[in-house]
């Protein structure tokens, strides 16, 4: 028969709490190594993908870097206030282009899951592509042909890569959601397995003798005096 004896609790309870924090730690440290082979090859392919997309941002943004540049917006045939809104808006493209834009890709090329980055990336493509669709329009209606033809297939480009980009971070986002179930689970579990108490029984523990109290004896009735 297993009885529990007075020395049950043999562990104590704060020790089950340092376990606890050392399991949680380790599955924040080896979480991605215990990502699903199929997640793992999605991301992997993903990573590819923006690495592509990062190498064609940086050469458009190069190329229509230098054809911005030989612009002579001067010679448009517009007034005055179009012509300076127009060299306005291609000053703008360009400083994006060189000076903004290269940081930028450079830093999500860094690091492919940081969401804040990429998504700091895909705003400027945004703000770059409605400054580059005004100028693009602009030579459409004041500049020459070649001009436009110049200056479209630019602004088709940053909108198809800001298509892009949005795609790429719809999946991060999805990944980073399933990574945030994961641990989120795994801290459960850890803080069930420090709640659960051992007990620990010893069979070769004699049982405990049973105490028989002795009955007290009934004081003897005094004799009656014979008459």
């Amino acid at each position: 028969m297993h009885t529990q004896t007075s020395h049950d609790w043999r562990i104590p309870t704060a020790f089950w709490w340092i376990v606890a924090a050392c399991i949680l730690a380790y599955s924040w440290q080896h979480l991605a190594a215990q990502t699903p082979p199929a997640q793992s090859a999605q991301t992997s392919a993903a990573s590819a993908d923006l690495s592509s997309l990062l190498s064609k941002v940086d050469e458009t943004s190069q190329s229509a870097a230098l054809d911005i540049a030989r612009l002579r917006i001067e010679k448009w045939k517009a007034d005055s206030a179009d012509k300076q809104q127009a060299q306005a808006n291609a000053d703008s493209v360009q400083r994006n282009l060189t000076a903004a834009l290269p940081g930028m890709t450079g830093a999500v090329r860094n690091a492919p899951q940081d969401l804040a980055a990429t998504f700091k990336l895909y705003r400027n493509l945004n703000a770059l592509y409605d400054v580059m669709k005004t100028l693009t329009e602009a030579s459409a209606a004041f500049g020459p042909k070649q001009d436009f033809q110049i200056l479209a297939p630019y602004a088709d480009a940053i909108d198809g890569y800001r298509r892009n980009l949005a795609d790429y971070m719809e999946m991060l986002a999805v990944s980073k959601d399933a990574e945030l179930a994961r641990l989120r689970s795994q801290n459960r579990t850890a803080q069930s397995a420090a709640a659960t108490k051992k007990v620990i029984i010893d069979d070769n523990s004699p049982a405990p003798k049973k105490v028989t109290k002795k009955k007290s004896a009934k004081p003897a009735s005094p004799t009656k005096n014979q008459q």
